[in-house]
């Protein structure tokens, strides 16, 4: 079965309501992901640390440079995931409408091209 990627990306204003009702929010997103483990279509499920804490690698110039915090625009920022193993891109999206998140927030799904998708480098 294909594999889709649900990427949550939030603002700072959906970040901050989300915030303000943490246990709610976390109380709803434990159930939603044992939904997903019951269903047999959940194989991974992370969250991620502020972005003001990450850095960048900008591969723009002849060398790599490296900055503190999130790169450029902060509007929407990716903060987190859920890897899903479903029979169809509308089954994903299906799934991405049921994620708890805070107004203001988007869901993002890709699917995950298999080993067999990418292409071969000839030796």
């Amino acid at each position: 079965m294909p594999k889709y990627l649900l990427i949550t990306r939030g603002t700072d204003e959906s970040n901050a309501a989300m915030m303000a009702n943490i246990d709610e929010m976390m109380a709803t997103t434990r159930q939603f992901i044992e939904e997903m483990v019951k269903a047999g279509v959940l194989l991974a499920a992370e969250g991620l640390d502020d972005p003001g804490q990450g850095v960048v690698v900008d591969f723009s110039g002849e060398a790599p440079v490296v900055t503190d915090g999130p790169y450029g625009e902060t509007k929407e920022l990716f903060g987190g995931f859920f890897l899903l193993d479903v029979a169809s891109k509308q089954e994903a999206v299906e799934w991405a409408k049921r994620v708890p998140a805070a107004p203001g927030s988007k869901i993002e799904v890709r699917r995950v091209p298999g080993s067999d998708e990418v292409p071969q480098v000839d030796k």
